[in-house]
């Protein structure tokens, strides 16, 4: 004996049921089955939204009567041909005609008894069985149909009635023990009481009605039929890698499905644990797929957690005062005044001082619970004893289960680090007896973040998934954009990253895809955007609420340096190649800085100082470490070291800085190099990075730019300016020669004191050969106080100063 289960999806039109045909022909070759079937698809909600609108008296009922009419009706249409629809739909119409009755009833007396909702909600499964009963006849198979109410005996608590199954039992073995079909189809989740009155099992029933019916008949295996090929990991429509658990025990199974893996009906598993019946969880439209198989251990796997699951819907209530400490008996009036108004309980837990409580119940019950436990202690919030009842809602439970839980230690630390780490705030913690469950209330919105990042940390053989949000896509942003795709491979294989670029914008267009951005093809997508605005970008990436977030900011703008407060103060990361941010008042870089501690959110900017040169990222190892910065000297624009280096007397210093500027050595606005402010701003930041409390104005600027080159307010004028005064330049230049020294514009850092300006450097000088764009740092330490630490190469460019950025991204995702 099989007993088979069929869900709403499986039975929702003809053509689902066809394949249920299939399924129910080949099982039934070799054993007798029961074939247990809910409503088709949509018909449960559909009919208690109809009641709704009857007993609120609007006639829009009758519309939604008409819709579940035509459905039934045209299934039939569908499934048989006319000369056998007849008798079928005398038999439908039949059925429909009483159901119209009832809910004329409950229209006309403006309301919907239990009883009478029991009585209604029936009409799915009364309805689909009796058709699908008829097709399988039709098709040849020897199938008949009996009643769940003539099997499940139920007491009279109606909507969700509890079996009696000392009755069910009997009767169940005494039918199937002397029926002569080979399959015997029953409506799911409808029962009857020991009067006959018309009972239902509650939602989910459908599951439950057939595990009862196995436990009853014994049956050698359960089958569940649904729409997902059996329990996974994680919710495979909020976790993308969930991976289908092909064998669990019947605890995981009950901790996972009282968790929200809507797979399983809680109650399901108990009528068939007593005999060890297996359960299978099996897809109806790929019947060939492995699925879920559930009994009484796992033969010894060595998974420690089996499965992440989460409740969503869920109110916090906390009772507590130090009226509560040492008194016996406050509990037990707590919970049996949530007793008494059929409160379910879905979560407990009580600090160690007895000072509180805190449940997690319904949303849908938070408000009888308030005021009933209100109620209850009055006397004990007036006198002040126990303070007033306080509820949280719009949270969910998110829960690790497995067996070998509790023979693992640092499971509860790794969960909570990982859920820290991504700014997953965690109201309330509990953990079962047993060990097989931890569960912790969160808010609502971070459930999917929250999903992802347990299951990337137990489950997904340490690959970590990191989700960019990129903000400029010009010359550097599209070089980035392009390191990423072509080393997309390398990472996943030898860093085990998996990075995504989520969103993108430049200064007109944004454009978002929660499933990654083709990098092959981001352009064409970027314009078919929506209007760029940094505001709304922020919002998206906040409400987008990825775990392992990071903001790449490959801009020079002042505005979009303002929003890293928001950025980091959401636990999303900052990459940044623009130095404005590091380069403002002091105040505000220190606020960044906290901000990084406080919301443990990386802030890293190695590109600000020499593209992609290590310089940031070796002076923080030297402070760390202990060392002690005394002197900095450095030639840190590759622009500036470009132009004087090929800056000569056969040149003219005008075509120089444009060829600089052509080969995006420069910022957009050439002044910004020229005129020594982007050095200024690098030594600022070195000097930070070392310890200094300093601001750009402590910074002396010696400028070899004309007055009027500096007051320009376009390029074109800027431009005009050079050419000027080109004499001064190759009087610099010339002077410089006769002495045999190069020009170069050196920052320089001593003893708390910086300054930048053109020098000229002799040969043998470390900065005398410093060649092209190149750049270059002399570190001057208490470790390395003769001979400097010195780090050279190349310090402008889109792709140096791309691969920086890159670097940036990949520390973040090692750290």
């Amino acid at each position: 004996m099989k007993i088979l289960k069929f869900g709403g999806t499986s039975v929702a039109n003809a053509e689902n049921i066809k394949r249920v045909l299939s399924i129910v022909k080949e099982r039934s070759k070799t054993t007798k089955i029961g074939v247990v079937v809910s409503a088709f698809g949509g018909m449960t909600n559909m009919l208690l939204d109809t009641l709704r609108l009857a007993a609120k008296q609007s006639l829009d009922y009758e519309q939604g009567f008409g819709t579940m009419e035509h459905k039934h009706l045209s299934v039939i249409k569908d499934l048989f041909p006319v000369t056998e629809q007849s008798s079928i739909l005398g038999k439908i119409k039949g059925e429909l005609n009483e159901l119209e009755t009832l809910l004329q009833g409950a229209y006309l007396i403006g309301e919907a008894t239990t009883q009478l909702t029991d009585k209604i909600m029936s009409y799915g499964e009364l309805l689909s069985s009796f058709i699908i009963t008829e097709y399988f006849k039709s098709e040849g198979l020897d199938a008949a149909l009996k009643s769940g109410r003539e099997l499940i005996t139920t007491d009279e608590n109606f909507g969700k009635a509890t079996v009696d199954f000392k009755a069910t039992n009997a009767r169940c073995a005494d039918y199937f023990a002397n029926t002569a079909n080979q399959i015997t189809v029953i409506p799911g989740f409808i029962a009857a009481s020991q009067k006959g009155k018309a009972t239902t099992l509650g939602r989910g029933g459908s599951d439950y009605s057939a595990a009862i019916l196995a436990g009853a008949t014994k049956s050698e295996i359960l089958e569940i039929w649904t729409d997902v090929s059996g329990m996974f990991t994680a919710n495979p429509k909020l976790v993308r890698q969930a991976k289908c658990l092909s064998h669990i025990s019947y605890e995981e199974a009950m901790e996972l499905s009282h968790f929200g893996a809507k797979v399983l009906y809680p109650p399901t598993i108990q009528p068939v644990l007593a005999q060890g019946i297996p359960i299978a969880i099996k897809n109806t439209f790929f019947p060939d797929d492995e699925g879920t198989l559930i009994t009484k251990n796992t033969n010894g796997t060595d998974k420690t957690v089996r499965g992440i699951s989460h409740i969503g819907g869920i109110t916090v209530l906390a009772l507590e005062g130090p009226g509560m400490i040492g008194i016996p008996g406050i509990s037990k009036r707590f919970f049996e005044t949530l007793s008494q108004e059929h409160i379910s309980v879905v979560m407990i837990t009580q600090a160690s001082s007895e000072h509180s409580i805190c449940i997690g119940i319904s949303d849908d019950d938070a408000q009888r619970a308030l005021n009933a436990v209100n109620t209850a202690f009055e006397y004990e919030m007036a006198s002040k004893k126990i303070k007033p009842v306080v509820i949280e809602n719009n949270l969910a439970i998110i829960a690790l289960v497995g067996d070998n839980m509790k023979s693992h230690q640092g499971l509860s630390g790794k969960m909570f680090s990982t859920l820290g780490k991504n700014n997953v705030n965690i109201r309330a913690i509990a953990q079962g007896a047993s060990e097989r469950n931890i569960s912790a209330v969160i808010g609502k919105g971070d459930v999917k973040k929250a999903l992802n990042s347990l299951h990337e940390e137990f489950f997904e053989e340490n690959i970590k998934q990191l989700n960019l949000f990129v903000m400029g896509v010009g010359n550097v942003g599209g070089r980035f954009l392009n390191q990423i795709e072509q080393q997309r491979g390398y990472l996943k294989k030898e860093l085990q990253l998996a990075i995504r670029v989520i969103g993108l914008s430049n200064s007109k267009r944004m454009v978002f895809d929660e499933n990654g951005i083709a990098l092959d093809a981001w352009q064409n997508e970027l314009e078919q955007g929506q209007q760029a605005d940094t505001i709304k970008f922020f919002e998206t990436v906040k409400k987008l609420n990825f775990r392992n977030s990071i903001f790449v900011d490959n801009t020079a703008s002042k505005a979009i340096s303002d929003s890293y407060t928001s950025y980091l103060a959401n636990s999303i990361a900052v990459v940044t190649c623009n130095k404005i941010a590091c380069s403002s008042a002091y105040e505000d870089y220190h606020n960044l800085k906290q901000l990084v501690k406080k919301y443990d959110a990386p802030f890293l900017f190695e590109t600000n100082v020499g593209a992609g040169l290590p310089i940031i990222d070796t002076l923080k190892h030297l402070i760390v470490s202990g060392d002690k910065v005394h002197k900095i000297q450095a030639v840190l624009s590759g622009s500036l070291n470009f132009v004087f280096n090929n800056f000569n007397d056969n040149t003219s210093f005008h075509d120089v800085v444009m060829e600089a500027m052509e080969k995006g050595y420069t910022e957009p606005d050439p002044t910004i190099d020229l005129s020594g402010i982007d050095v200024m701003r690098k030594i600022l930041i070195l000097a930070r990075e070392s310890g200094y409390h300093m601001e750009l104005s402590d910074i002396e600027n010696e400028s070899f730019l004309p007055e009027e080159s500096l007051r320009a307010d376009s390029n074109d004028a800027f431009f005009s300016s050079l050419k000027k005064y080109e004499a001064d330049f190759q009087k610099r230049y010339q002077r410089a020669t006769k002495k045999d020294c190069k020009l170069k514009y050196v920052a320089e850092l001593e003893n708390g004191k910086a300054k930048v300006g053109l020098r000229e450097i002799p040969a043998g000088h470390d900065f005398y050969n410093l060649e092209g764009s190149d750049n270059i740092v002399l570190f001057f330490t208490e470790r390395y106080p003769d001979q400097p630490l010195i780090i050279k190469g190349a310090g402008a460019g889109a792709d140096v100063t791309a691969s920086g950025i890159f670097a940036d991204i990949i520390r973040i995702g090692n750290f």
